[in-house]
This record gives structure tokens, sequence and C-alpha cells, in this order.
């Protein structure tokens, strides 16, 4: 059964779409589909209001907009390894030296693919069987409620079931995650060169398919409808009706 995020979006106020990262064979049903205007670099991110309008993005081999996200979603190196330390240990000052940044390039893997095209948008429950993971787009007090949530079930002899690691916005959608079997979401939205595109209150929480399921799974015995979640809703001036 494809879990149902309708109670849970609806106790924590959570009014923009879900975001589906999948990985499928044909694009038909993700229509209405948008692409990255060819020759342009442009990031994945600033598609956003597109998403709020219905819109999916279409990536493909041939066709992704931001090297970067050729890099990390599709495989495809636009520049020489060396080029990409510079850009990012030198010219953007995101590693305090080359052999840092060599490091984390190291360790980092691009997504593989499966099929040939890859799709960034409004949850589609008729093509769950090609989704990989879900992001919820949340602001601070929304996104402690589902840390809490993807605690709940939660043992310590479990890996952490939240990680914030560092990497381009979108490689918190796929590539960081090891395993998509895996309970195990990541907090999103904190790369600094992608954040202008979303509003400033605006954080991302990332989900696989298990720990979106254990969401959706919160029920009445959750904190979702204890005195905790309530206050901080009071204090936010949130009625608990909405």
């Amino acid at each position: 059964m494809k879990p149902d995020p309708s109670l849970l979006l609806e106790k924590a106020g959570i009014g923009l779409p879900l975001i589906g990262f999948y990985d499928a064979p044909d694009p038909e049903p993700f229509a209405p589909r948008i692409e990255p205007r060819k020759g342009r670099h442009g990031c994945v991110f600033e598609f956003y209001d597109h998403w709020l309008e219905g819109a999916t993005l279409h990536i493909t081999r041939e066709n992704f907009g931001c090297p970067g996200c050729g890099n990390w979603l599709c495989g495809i190196s636009s520049r020489s390894r060396e080029d990409f330390v510079t850009f990012l240990a030198e010219a953007e000052g995101l590693r305090a030296s080359r052999p840092l940044m060599h490091q984390w390039l190291d360790k980092e893997k691009p997504y593989s693919q499966t099929h040939s095209h890859l799709f960034i948008g409004p949850l589609k429950p008729d093509q769950y069987a090609w989704l990989k993971t879900v992001t919820f787009l949340v602001n601070p007090d929304q996104l402690s409620l589902l840390i809490t949530g993807a605690y709940y079930h939660h043992s310590p002899e479990d890996p952490p079931a939240v990680l914030a690691p560092f990497g381009a916005g979108c490689m918190k959608l796929a590539p960081l995650f090891e395993d998509f079997n895996a309970c195990q979401a990541l907090i999103g939205a904190t790369d600094i060169a992608m954040r202008q595109h979303l509003p400033s209150n605006i954080l991302a929480f990332t989900a696989t398919r298990p720990m979106f399921e254990r969401l959706c799974s919160l029920d009445e015995r959750s904190f979702l409808f204890k005195p905790f979640w309530k206050r901080l809703k009071k204090a936010r001036g949130i009625s608990e009706r909405s």
C-alpha cells in the first residue's frame, strides 16, 4: 500500500508540495514536464516555482543544466578533476585546502542511474515504483518536527536516522544516500550556492522511501497530537485546526 502523507502534512502545517526524485523509464506519466534550457547552467532549484505550479523537471545525460547536476546526478564530468577542485576549493573557498577537497571527491560518488530519465517534481502516487526519495520543503519548526518523527521508531543501536552532510543541493536529493533501502533522511537546502532559489525560511528534509513510509505511519499516539507540538504552534500563533 502506498503511504498517505495527508495526516502528517495536516498536523505539521506543511502546505508546499512534496517533491519526489524519480529514476524512471517513461517520461509520459510525469507531464507536465519542464527541461533545463540547453546551453544554460541552470540549478535544479531554479525550478522551485515550477514545482509549485505542478510541473516536473526532466533531466537526462544529454540535458542536465548545471554541470554539478550533470556530475552528481548523471555521472557526466564537464570539467577536469583539477579544474573542479580549483573551482570548489579556491574560487569558492569551500574547503581549507585542495587536498581536503580531493579527499571529499574521492569519498562521494555520483548517483548511478537505472533508467535514462530522472524526474524531480511533485509526488505522483501512481509512479511510486520509480520513486527514490521524497523531499519536504519546510520551515525550521516543521524541520524539527520531521527530525523528531525520523527518530520516533529509532533504536540507539540503529545508524543515524538523520544526517546533514556537506554537498551541493542536488546531491542531497539522491547521491549522498548510501542505501536507498535504509530508513534515513538528509537535511538539505544548506548549499549556499542554491539557497538563492528558495524563500529564506525554507529548508529541505529528504527521506528515502522507507523513511517516508515511517513518517506517514505517525498517528494519534505520537507527538503530532501531544502538548509539545501544540504549544509550539500556539507560540507561533497557529490555531490547532490549521
